[in-house]
């Protein structure tokens, strides 16, 4: 079939010698040629006179170039593998890519994700915890008491502990999306999804830089690119940061086993991977809101259209999954220690110095109370170690913002790592570690211990069910990533774009972490 005949046989008047198939391709992407002007607004005179759809035709191409390929190999090819094969991938895709029980399948691929991720990492995780805390008690006990010293274990140590315990969770997180990736079962979520997408602005094509997502929203919104469709491609960008990155793991991890019990839901689920699945799902949730209403409001006649060839199934290669394991715990420690080992130090010496002799007069007026109560001196220890920290730069700081935190239920220590995390998501943990660690003097007890034992000035707890779960929820939503925001400039050419979506998600986040704290305080 001929694929607009009237604007090819234009365009071969108006560039003699050009065959149909190179008609096309100027009227494709004559914008791109070095073509005299005059040429180049005859072209574009042409499409419009003949209302030629560049995706369409494009579109209808591909469909007419596999239709006879498909045609010559069936006169041409006699082989017996991939028939089997054909057969075997079309009934798998009868149920796999079922308009009802696609869906159920894919929420339990997902499930059964999040399960593992908790219950194979568990192990790993507590012997590095176990690891680090005595390798603080050690350093603690061997090195010269001073400022070096405590520089390295309660900074740079305690800041690089509270993010190495977190690789076992990446490793199964990418290595078991490499195993769907492999076996071809990622590509038929993107068809399966692509009516879902039409309904709130996007297409099929959305899908993949949306997956990527959970691995990294800035290669995801890289790859946002393949996307021809203007509108579509923008409502991409947008939204991608909602879903929950890597990086945002090792806050969920640590929130998850601070708020929620470890225990059984009917006897054969954890609680704290259902809640681990709940947030992706609020941040996939979310992200289809957004895109459904930013779609009324950034306009384009531009229709798209989706083709992707699926692959056949087949067994996963666990050598390509072992080594993308290897790779992105790799980059995860490298990249995210970097920042943590320069964050730590700054934040270390916030927490150590503070204006005048603030922290001194402390250090005196705990000195001559002890000396009344030397019984005490255990939880007058405590309550010195915790008045010091807040007369520190880094306590300052906290006590500036805390005003506008504190009705999601926050204390000074959580802005801190607010601030900090904004540099990269995962940073939260370190300055976390940084924070409960200056000034301690118990060097075997773990970041999770101090965070359970953290009170406030009433004596309730700082890490309740309420505030854990705010602070989940504005993790999910929050636009805490500084390289994100770069690329979305990047993509864009425009600051308009990275300022709308870190007000909009700013926003979004405060009101729904609020929310939640009401609801469970």
């Amino acid at each position: 079939t001929a694929l607009a005949p009237e604007a090819i046989s234009r365009v071969k008047e108006i560039v003699p010698g050009l065959s149909n198939y190179g008609a096309i391709h100027y009227l494709i992407n004559h914008e791109n040629f070095s073509l005299d002007q005059k040429i180049q607004d005859d072209i574009e005179q042409a499409e419009i006179d003949h209302k030629f759809n560049h995706t369409r035709t494009q579109a209808e191409e591909i469909l007419q170039r596999y239709a006879r390929i498909r045609q010559a190999m069936q006169h041409t090819v006699v082989e017996e593998g991939p028939l089997e094969k054909s057969m075997f991938t079309e009934k798998l895709d009868r149920v796999l890519m079922h308009r009802v029980w696609g869906y159920v399948i894919l929420i339990a691929v997902l499930f059964l994700l999040f399960q593992s991720i908790f219950w194979l990492a568990s192990y790993p995780m507590d012997g590095i915890e176990w690891a680090f805390a005595k390798m603080g008690s050690w350093f603690s006990s061997v090195l010269p008491q001073g400022w070096i010293s405590n520089l390295f274990v309660n900074g740079i140590l305690a800041g690089l502990g509270g993010i190495v315990i977190f690789v076992p969770q990446i490793m199964i997180l990418f290595g078991l999306i490499t195993l769907l990736e492999d076996s071809g079962y990622m590509a038929r979520i993107s068809f399966l999804t692509d009516k879902l997408m039409r309904k709130v602005g996007l297409n099929g094509k959305s899908v993949m830089p949306m997956i990527s997502g959970f691995a990294c929203a800035v290669p995801a919104i890289m790859s946002a690119r393949s996307i021809e469709n203007k509108k579509e491609r923008l409502l991409t960008i947008m939204i991608t940061p909602l879903l929950s990155c890597s990086a945002r793991l090792p806050v969920y991890t640590i929130l998850i086993g601070l708020v929620i019990p470890k225990k059984m839901v009917l006897g054969l689920f954890s609680l704290q991977g259902l809640v681990m699945m709940a947030l992706y799902l609020l941040g996939t949730v979310l992200a289809m809101l957004v895109a459904w209403v930013m779609k009324w409001f950034i306009k384009s006649k531009e229709r798209s259209f989706f083709i992707l060839e699926l692959p056949v199934y087949r067994s996963p290669r666990w050598k390509n999954a072992l080594t993308t394991m290897l790779e992105k715990a790799k980059i995860f420690v490298v990249d995210a220690g970097k920042i943590i080992m320069v964050i730590s130090i700054l934040l270390w010496a916030m927490s150590s110095y503070g204006p005048g002799n603030r922290m001194e007069k402390v250090e005196e007026k705990y000195a001559a109370i002890l000396q009344q109560s030397p019984a005490d001196s255990f939880e007058i220890e405590k309550q010195k170690n915790t008045e010091i920290l807040e007369n520190s730069y880094a306590g300052i700081l906290g006590k500036t913002i805390e005003p506008a935190i504190a009705p999601l239920g926050y204390d000074w220590k959580i802005g801190i790592a607010l601030i900090t995390s904004f540099a990269a998501r995962e940073v939260f943990v370190g300055t976390m570690a940084t924070l409960y660690s200056v000034g301690e003097e118990e060097g075997e007890t773990t970041l999770r211990q101090k965070m359970q034992a953290a009170t406030r000035s009433d004596g309730s707890r700082v890490y309740n069910l309420a505030t854990g779960l705010s602070l989940l929820v504005f993790y999910v939503i929050a636009m805490q990533c500084m390289s994100t925001l770069a690329i979305v400039k990047r993509e864009t050419r425009s600051w308009k774009w990275p300022v709308i979506q870190l007000v909009y998600m700013t926003a979004l986040a405060y009101l729904l972490s609020w929310i939640t704290y009401k609801i469970f305080i």
